[in-house]
């Protein structure tokens, strides 16, 4: 059998990234204490060395997940390291769980459009979790480049959740997320889970629990809508280089 490393706990800094190496127990306890948690794809890593701005924002969270599994696999490979996977929907699962989670204001949810907001309130108050529109805000087209939204910060400002979860595209939601750690008042836990929310709910892609630990949700998206992330998750084979280029 292959001699593989173990993978000390705590954390390890990828690519100039500090991912996190612990165990969702840990990883749950540690979103408690607020900051920017981003749960970069493999697309978006591999986008780094052409996007200053997502560099940026990604290097500058207090932490990210290893929700990527092209990233693992390529760690395995390539350095011989194990890294523990944890997945932004089995993240998102268990922040669910938590009865800080679940308290009345607590949270606040930035959503990619007016139908998918409906939708993901909708199936979170059936699960019993109380978000009403006041706990929502879509968001616009965002430029490229860093971003600044005043008008979400005023809204956050003044709500002041102590967790700010944005669905939002990767490549997207790690800048607006870095625009609001720098610019708030406070630190809640700004978390990017991206698409998470929208698999639960049903707008996009369902992805069963099996099919997130077997790390197969990219192709059960591509399948879904073909046109969208095939070419999208073409372009993560750039990950192969850009590790290599990293020994």
């Amino acid at each position: 059998m292959p001699n593989f490393k173990p993978m000390a706990d705590g954390f390890k800094q990828i690519l100039g990234i500090r991912f996190y190496t612990g165990d969702l127990k840990g990883l749950l306890h540690l979103t408690l204490r607020g900051g920017l948690i981003v749960v970069p794809s493999a697309p978006v890593l591999a986008d780094l060395p052409d996007n200053p701005a997502q560099r940026e924002a990604l290097e500058r969270s207090d932490f990210a997940i290893t929700d990527s599994g092209f990233l693992v696999l390529l760690w395995l490979l390539f350095k011989r390291e194990r890294l523990p996977r944890i997945s932004g929907l089995r993240f998102l699962r268990g922040l669910l769980d938590q009865p800080e989670f679940r308290q009345p204001g607590a949270t606040f949810w930035i959503m990619p459009s007016a139908e998918d907001a409906r939708a993901n309130c909708d199936w979170l108050n059936r699960r019993g979790l109380a978000v009403g529109p006041d706990d929502c805000h879509t968001a616009p087209m965002y430029p490229p480049g860093r971003l600044e939204d005043p008008v979400l910060l005023a809204l956050v400002e003044a709500r002041h959740p102590a967790f700010v979860i944005i669905n939002l595209g990767g490549g997207v939601q790690e800048r607006l997320g870095y625009f609001l750690r720098t610019h708030l008042s406070y630190q809640p836990a700004i978390i990017c889970t991206g698409a998470a929310i929208a698999f639960l709910s049903g707008r996009q892609a369902r992805i069963p629990v099996w099919a997130d630990r077997l790390m197969i949700g990219w192709l059960l998206r591509s399948l879904h809508a073909p046109a969208k992330f095939v070419p999208r998750y073409w372009k993560s084979l750039r990950l192969v280089r850009i590790l290599l280029a990293s020994s």
